[in-house]
């Protein structure tokens, strides 16, 4: 015996379909198995390189060095500066510029030497797992 349209049973209000989705009907319509409502796929998420990366760097040192030679260019007052029985006269910016660059070899060095340290320990760790 053949099965019509006007003998079939009407649909669940909510049914689960065999593929996950989930039928919702509406107020206005009766539900229908084309209305389906499943969780929006996501756009693949973009993938950063190493190249993209380095050229954020890149672009962002370039904006940093022209805010230097700005403020070099407008600090050209000259100041006289003494250090361990030297003495000598530099444009302010120039000065202050130097004192930046001693300021972050102090943190520079000692970190650079940590790191060493841990690659170190990390690769005899890696060596006594094998």
């Amino acid at each position: 015996m053949s099965e019509d349209s006007a003998t079939r049973p009407a649909p669940d209000p909510v049914a689960v379909e065999p593929t996950g989705t989930v039928a919702v009907p509406t107020d206005d319509t009766p539900p229908t198995a084309e209305r389906t409502t499943t969780t929006p796929r996501r756009a693949p998420a973009t993938r950063h390189s190493r190249v993209s990366g380095m050229w954020v760097g890149l672009i962002l040192s370039a904006v940093v060095l022209l805010f230097l030679l700005i403020f070099i260019l407008q600090n050209l007052e000259p100041v006289r500066i003494q250090f361990l029985g030297l003495d000598g006269t530099l444009p302010t910016g120039v000065a202050l510029l130097l004192g930046a660059i001693a300021g972050i070899l102090l943190v520079a060095i000692p970190g650079s030497a940590r790191i060493v340290q841990l690659r170190r320990a990390a690769r005899r760790g890696a060596r006594r797992a094998q």
